[in-house]
């Protein structure tokens, strides 16, 4: 990708920056002593017939697909949503830039090295529409074409580029069959939706809390594999329409519902009886997880009646151990971050190519939010403990390591 395309006015502001003063070192590309950057949050550029080409027969009318009506205008029909009218935003600049971008491995591979990103984390695009079906086999059978398609397209880039195999927990059976398909083939992670069943929450549902979901937990315990859950599954997300309705539906109905596994996992004793899982919540934010953090335990004490089982400790004390969440930009989480003991429990991200993410210019972002705590702590953020989670084996000084 050329770095020259335009800055419209709208984008400014991505590149304002107080500077370094202070710092040792930066997240600039041409630093010859930069962080380590890993994005824990990513995403694919799947070829739009995907699923399509690749579906078994019997689900062919009911992936995810475009409708046009009477007055021609076009219409997304997802099996688990509300159809939602296409309009067609113009783009400019950086803007349309994002929306193309990371359709080859030579084109993400020169907008990272631009961007000064050192390994990525890949999470489905267009397939995150897969988890939008109350039928769990029939997202099962989606997850299983996207899993075989990242593993063709990354698969030989595996060491820094790693996409996630995607699992549809609502099946069980198929969940555990893929987990060790996946695992077999070399895949660095696993993620499943926010929620098991699809749509509005039903008490009868299955979810992570309950005793069914401990083959699921044994089994990613042997291969050693970190989950994740990304934000805008398990739930339609765009609940509201009309007036500010993308800032509702963002804030309300895609960020907010990741608590959900959280404190399923933390709350119930999951972690607990496997003690090697490890989990991370991804484009969620940071600024609220203190605040989480304090509600679980609050909760725990003073309705100590009501809870089963008693825990060892606090469910703080299993997000701690085992838990992590993704951000972009999150000055109010940075703020908390050492106050709260949660340098180990954050991965930063440059969301690429998503338009709520920082590429191309993501060390101007992080100039913007991160004077306020130590280098130690950013270096931890920006790479250090996605290195050790995804387990990279990168080396804490990549530009250096070159040279």
């Amino acid at each position: 990708m050329s770095e020259q395309v335009q800055v419209d006015d709208a984008n400014q502001w991505r590149m304002e920056t107080p500077g370094t003063p202070g710092w040792p070192r930066t997240a600039h590309p041409d630093d010859p002593d930069k962080y380590l950057m890993v994005s824990a949050d990513t995403h694919a550029n799947e070829p739009a017939d995907l699923w399509a080409t690749r579906i078994e027969a019997k689900y062919k009318d009911r992936i995810p697909h475009v409708r046009i009506d009477e007055k021609g205008d076009r219409w997304s029909v997802v099996e688990g949503n509300r159809p939602t009218k296409i309009r067609i935003a113009a783009m400019a600049g950086q803007d349309q830039e994002r929306n193309g971008a990371g359709a080859t491995i030579q084109g993400r591979a020169a907008d990272h090295k631009r961007d000064g990103i050192d390994a990525e984390i890949i999470f489905p695009n267009k397939g995150l529409a897969m988890w939008a079906t109350p039928d769990p086999e029939l997202a099962m059978a989606q997850c299983r074409i996207w899993n075989d398609w990242a593993w063709e397209f990354y698969g030989p880039h595996n060491d820094t580029m790693s996409p996630m195999a995607c699992l549809a927990t609502g099946d069980l059976p198929g969940t555990m069959a893929e987990i060790e398909r996946t695992a077999k083939m070399g895949f660095r992670g696993l993620t499943m939706p926010c929620k098991p069943i699809y749509g509005s929450h039903d008490v009868d549902d299955p979810n992570y809390n309950l005793p069914l979901y401990d083959p699921m937990w044994a089994l990613i315990e042997e291969t050693g594999l970190p989950i994740t859950f990304h934000i805008s599954t398990g739930r339609d997300p765009r609940a509201s329409k009309g007036n500010g309705g993308a800032v509702i539906n963002y804030v309300s109905h895609s960020l907010s519902p990741t608590i959900e596994p959280m404190a399923n996992l933390c709350g119930s004793g999951v972690l607990e009886r496997f003690p090697k899982l490890q989990f991370a919540l991804i484009e969620c934010g940071i600024g609220w997880i203190p605040w989480a953090l304090e509600a679980m335990d609050e909760a725990y004490r003073k309705h100590h009646f009501w809870v089963r089982p008693k825990l060892q400790g606090l469910p703080s004390d299993y997000f701690k151990a085992h838990g992590a969440a993704a951000f972009q930009e999150d000055p109010v989480g940075l703020a908390l971050v050492e106050k709260f003991g949660l340098e180990k429990n954050c991965l930063w991200a440059n969301d690429y190519p998503h338009h709520e993410g920082t590429w191309p210019h993501s060390a101007e972002a992080i100039e913007r939010t991160m004077s306020g705590i130590s280098d130690g702590t950013r270096a931890k953020i920006l790479g250090l403990n996605a290195n050790k989670m995804f387990n990279f084996n990168l080396p804490e000084a990549p530009n250096k390591a070159v040279n």
